[in-house]
C-alpha cells in the first residue's frame, strides 16, 4: 500500500483517521441537540421558563462562536490532535456533569464550558483531514465528516428521550457524556494518526503557521471573507427549513403538528444522503463552485414552488426531500472551495474563522424567519428561502473570482 508523502499514512490509516474524526464530529452535533427535546421536562426540573432554557443554548453557541477562530490559530501553531482530544473530553465532561449538578446556575456554567469544548471541532477536524487524506479522496473524507454531524443531530432526540424514559434525565446526561469520553480515549490511543501539518512538523523545523498579525491579514483577504459570507448565507437558507418551515406549513395547510413535521424529517434524512453523494461528486471534479451553484438553483426552484403552486402535502414532502438532498450535496464541495483558498498549514485558522458563519447565520435565521412569519403570509417563509438561496448563488460564483484576483490568499495545493 502506498504511503502518503505528506503524512506517511496508508489508505487503511486514512480510514482510521476519518472514522475517529467523524465520531468526534458526531458527538459535537449530538450534544448540541441533546437538551432541546427534554425542555418540557427540564423546565420543571430546573424551575425556570423556556426562555431561560433557550438562554442556556445561546450561551453554548455564543461561547463557541467567540472562541472558534482563536482556537484555529492555536491549531495551526501547536497542532490539532491534542486540542481536538481535549475539546471532545471537555464537551463530554460538561454534558455528563449536567446530571451531577442539576441546578440552573450550574447549567449556564456548564454550557459555557461545553461551548469552549465545541469550538475545537471545525478548526482541528479540517486541519487533520487536510493533512492526513490524499487529495483524490478529500471530498469523500469531508463528506463522511459532515455526515457524522448530521447523524448526531438525527440521533440526539430519540436517544435523549429514550434514555430519559429508562433512567431519568440526569442519568441520561451522564451516559451521553460517557459516550464522548470513550471516543476521546480512542483518539488518545490512536493519536499518532491524528496529525495536522503542525503535528507532523519535526522539532526545530520552521513553522508553517503565520504569526498572529499575518494570520489576521490572511483572514481579512477577499477570498476568506467571501467564504465567511458563504457560510452565513448557507446557515440562513438552511435555517429557514429547520427553524420555521413546520410553522409555515401549519399555516398554509392547517396541518396537525405531527403531519407538518413529516416534510422536515424528509429534508433531514435526504440531507444526510446528499452529503455522502456530494463527497463522491467532489472527488471527481475541480469545478466545485459549479456543483454548489447547480444545487442552489435547484433549491430556489424547489422552495419557490411551495407558495407558488401550493401542492399537496405529499408533494411538499418530496420537494423538501429534494431540497435536503441538494443542501447535503453542497457540503463537500463547499469544504473543497474553502480548502482551495487556504495556504498550507493554515487550515485551522481559516476553517475556524469561516465556519463561525454558521453561528452568525444560526443566530440571525430564527429572528429573520420568525419576523417574516409574524408579519405576513406563511408562504413568505419559502419565498425568503428562495431569495436567500438566489443571493447565495452570487456569493458562490464571486468566490473563485476573488480568489483568482488575490495574491495573498491563494495557493496551489
Amino acid at each position: 500500500m502506498r504511503a502518503l508523502s505528506s503524512g506517511g499514512l496508508t489508505h487503511a490509516d486514512e480510514l482510521k483517521v476519518v472514522s475517529l474524526v467523524g465520531a468526534g464530529h458526531f458527538f459535537s452535533h449530538f450534544y448540541i441537540l441533546l437538551l432541546p427535546p427534554l425542555f418540557p421536562l427540564l423546565r420543571d426540573a430546573y424551575g425556570v421558563s423556556y426562555t431561560a432554557l433557550g438562554l442556556a443554548i445561546a450561551v453554548l453557541n455564543v461561547t463557541t462562536g467567540a472562541t472558534q477562530a482563536p482556537v484555529g490559530f492555536l491549531v495551526d501553531r501547536f497542532g490539532a490532535r491534542r486540542i481536538l482530544i481535549a475539546g471532545l473530553a471537555l464537551f463530554s465532561l460538561a454534558i455528563g456533569l449536567l446530571g451531577v449538578f442539576p441546578t440552573y446556575p450550574a447549567l449556564l456554567a456548564l454550557m459555557a464550558v461545553a461551548g469552549l469544548g465545541n469550538s475545537v471541532f471545525h478548526p482541528a477536524d479540517y486541519a487533520i483531514l487536510s493533512s492526513a487524506v490524499e487529495q483524490r479522496r478529500m471530498g469523500r473524507a469531508f463528506s463522511i465528516h459532515t455526515f457524522g454531524g448530521f447523524a448526531g443531530f438525527a440521533l440526539a432526540p430519540p436517544v435523549a428521550v429514550g434514555l430519559t424514559e429508562l433512567y431519568g434525565w440526569q442519568v441520561a446526561m451522564m451516559l451521553s457524556g460517557l459516550g464522548g469520553l470513550v471516543v476521546a480515549l480512542l483518539m488518545l490511543l490512536s493519536r499518532r494518526f491524528l496529525r495536522s501539518d503542525a503535528d507532523a512538523r519535526r522539532p526545530g523545523a520552521p513553522r508553517a503557521a503565520l504569526g498572529n498579525r499575518d494570520g489576521l491579514r490572511l483572514l481579512l483577504t477577499a477570498p476568506i471573507l467571501m467564504a465567511l459570507l458563504f457560510f452565513v448565507m448557507l446557515a440562513l437558507g438552511m435555517g429557514g427549513y429547520t427553524s420555521f418551515s413546520v410553522a409555515a406549513l401549519e399555516g398554509i395547510y392547517a396541518l396537525p403538528l405531527a403531519a407538518a413535521n413529516v416534510p422536515l424529517t424528509a429534508y433531514l434524512v435526504a440531507s444526510a444522503i446528499g452529503v455522502l453523494a456530494g463527497g463522491w461528486v467532489a472527488d471527481r471534479t475541480t469545478k466545485h463552485h459549479q456543483v454548489v451553484g447547480a444545487c442552489f438553483v435547484a433549491i430556489v426552484v424547489l422552495a419557490g414552488a411551495i407558495p407558488a403552486l401550493q401542492p399537496s402535502i405529499l408533494v411538499v414532502a418530496v420537494l423538501f426531500a429534494l431540497a435536503g438532498f441538494c443542501s447535503g450535496m453542497v457540503a463537500p464541495s463547499r469544504d473543497m472551495m474553502v480548502r482551495a483558498v487556504t495556504p498550507p498549514g493554515q487550515s485551522g485558522k481559516v476553517f475556524g474563522f469561516v465556519t463561525t458563519g454558521f453561528n452568525i447565520g444560526g443566530v440571525l435565521a430564527p429572528l429573520l424567519f420568525g419576523l417574516v412569519l409574524d408579519l405576513g403570509d406563511p408562504g413568505h417563509v419559502f419565498w425568503m428561502i428562495a431569495g436567500l438561496s438566489a443571493l447565495t448563488l452570487i456569493v458562490v460564483f464571486a468566490t473563485p473570482r476573488t480568489a483568482a484576483s488575490s495574491s495573498t490568499a491563494t495557493v496551489q495545493r
